[in-house]
């Protein structure tokens, strides 16, 4: 369970969506684009994603990803994205990735969240497709990585954790972490015949 924002953490969360750039129909925009998700979080699928990664304190994107869709997937997606942007981005990608998992259930538990018992149904490609789902903006149907991270660990930490990954890797791997999510997602979600997916600009 969340335990209730204190008084302090609202005004903080107003004051940034108020100063943040807004989409065509109103909504605020996360740093990387795509709106701002002010909702409840999807604790179960996070729960079920970290399940997938090896666990907090061992979560691995590829681990989850090869748990999710297999290896051969994997690997062709793998080589695939070091064709497009190169086999040093692709490292900036996983490792920027694994931070902020690690470094979301850091804040989570400080903030007083527990992540429930992952569900014995969402594991494989119905975990694959509940993460796509959570990324994309039902307004125009595109895939964005701030949303996920928004959906699965609240806008407040997702922005906290960028800050983080700004400051141990530098702002170019931040960047880059969304970048390239917006781009795999997108692949992921063809693979398992979601073509209504959209893919983001930043890509």
């Amino acid at each position: 369970m969340i335990k209730h924002l204190t008084a302090a953490t609202t005004a903080a969360l107003v004051l940034l969506t108020s100063s943040v750039p807004f989409t065509a129909y109103g909504a605020a925009m996360n740093r990387y684009g795509g709106p701002i998700y002010m909702g409840a979080p999807a604790l179960g699928t996070t729960a079920a994603l970290v399940k997938a990664g090896g666990g907090a304190g061992h979560f691995s994107l590829v681990t989850a990803l090869t748990s999710m869709v297999g290896s051969k997937l994997v690997t062709d997606e793998v080589g695939k994205l070091t064709k497009q942007y190169g086999k040093h981005a692709v490292g900036q990608w996983v490792t920027g990735f694994n931070f902020s998992v690690e470094d979301s259930l850091r804040l989570a538990t400080k903030a007083g969240v527990t992540l429930p018992s992952p569900s014995a149904d969402l594991h494989g490609k119905a975990l694959a497709a509940a993460l796509v789902n959570a990324g994309v903006d039902p307004q125009t149907n595109v895939f964005w990585a701030g949303r996920l991270y928004d959906k699965t660990v609240t806008h407040a930490i997702h922005d906290q954790v960028m800050n983080d990954i700004d400051a141990k890797y530098g702002a170019m791997t931040d960047m880059i972490t969304h970048k390239i999510s917006n781009q795999a997602m997108y692949d992921l979600a063809h693979a398992l015949d979601d073509t209504h997916v959209r893919l983001a600009s930043l890509h």
